[in-house]
């Protein structure tokens, strides 16, 4: 199907993610503003890639690279003959440290390439592009609040999706390892059943987050205690389990982020934040970040 390109370059900024917040594991996420700015346009030649900040020295720079993978399968989706790409990525967003920068990646490209089509909208449209990057990813708990902004629970095949905004109060600090985990790597150590006590303790936790998170956020404490994968992950990241013991010893709300190794703490007062970063001093590793929640999600600055 032919198809007409837009001639100037298009810019779209995508933001981290934390995913999991504890109990919520593989459906809940929570947008953060911390963006990665990412530009393409249509060139002659082969593929060009350049890249600033976070992965300047290690991400590829050819088709491999996963901004111009996901272009090329949305493309291909949206039945439009791929055109040859220069793509500049300003990154922000840390590699593999469990705050969503491969589903930035995915999500910045497939709204790259629907940018750079004249009738792209129509095309694809928002939900099934929402649709798309979940199959690309595989599980929605990154790339839906990527999209969507705020926090955003996820669930379901076809995906379906409710997007709430984070309580004013609540802010957050992560502490970034200085070390990466993939993803597959954390994900295959998990366990292949849990038990009803578990399953039933968890689901309480997470009924609570939503509540904490959006209404009062005097329950984060408890609500953000998980049964399922933070505990069973700690061989494959035993100083972020370390840290986050320590920080919730001293009774702050703090998680591992995503798949890790980066934990994040919500906090809402500057007493707690200035208390958790102390505390983070002592484990070298590890970098304190602090953030804001972001209400909103993936968008196209221009073009």
């Amino acid at each position: 199907m032919s198809a007409t390109f837009w001639e100037q370059p298009v810019t779209v900024r995508v933001p981290a993610t934390s995913a999991n917040l504890g109990p919520g594991f593989d459906c809940m996420g929570l947008a953060l503003d911390l963006f990665d700015d990412v530009t393409a346009e249509i060139i002659s030649g082969g593929t060009v890639v350049s890249i600033e900040g976070e992965g300047a020295t290690d991400l590829p720079r050819d088709d491999s690279h996963l901004i111009i993978a996901s272009m090329k399968r949305t493309f291909a989706a949206m039945e439009v003959q791929p055109p040859i790409v220069g793509l500049h990525c300003v990154n922000r967003i840390p590699q593999a440290r469990g705050l969503g920068s491969s589903s930035a990646a995915i999500v910045a490209g497939a709204m790259l390439a629907r940018a750079m089509v004249v009738d792209g909208d129509e095309r694809m449209t928002d939900q099934q592009l929402l649709q798309f990057v979940v199959d690309q990813e595989g599980h929605p708990d990154n790339v839906a609040p990527c999209i969507l902004g705020g926090l955003v629970l996820a669930w379901g095949n076809p995906v379906q999706t409710v997007h709430r905004q984070v309580h004013a109060s609540i802010n957050a600090l992560v502490f970034v390892s200085a070390l990466g985990v993939k993803t597959e790597q954390a994900r295959a150590i998990l366990p292949e059943t849990i038990t009803h006590d578990d399953a039933a303790a968890n689901s309480a936790r997470a009924a609570l987050l939503v509540d904490a998170l959006t209404h009062d956020p005097s329950n984060l404490f408890d609500a953000t205690v998980d049964y399922l994968h933070q505990e069973q992950r700690r061989s494959a990241m035993p100083q972020s389990l370390d840290l986050m013991d320590a920080l919730r010893s001293a009774g702050i709300p703090a998680m591992i982020s995503g798949a890790g190794p980066s934990v994040l703490v919500l906090t809402t007062t500057t007493d707690q934040r200035a208390q958790a970063a102390e505390i983070g001093e002592r484990f070298l590793d590890f970098q304190a970040l602090p953030v804001a929640t972001s209400p909103s999600g993936a968008r196209v600055l221009a073009g």
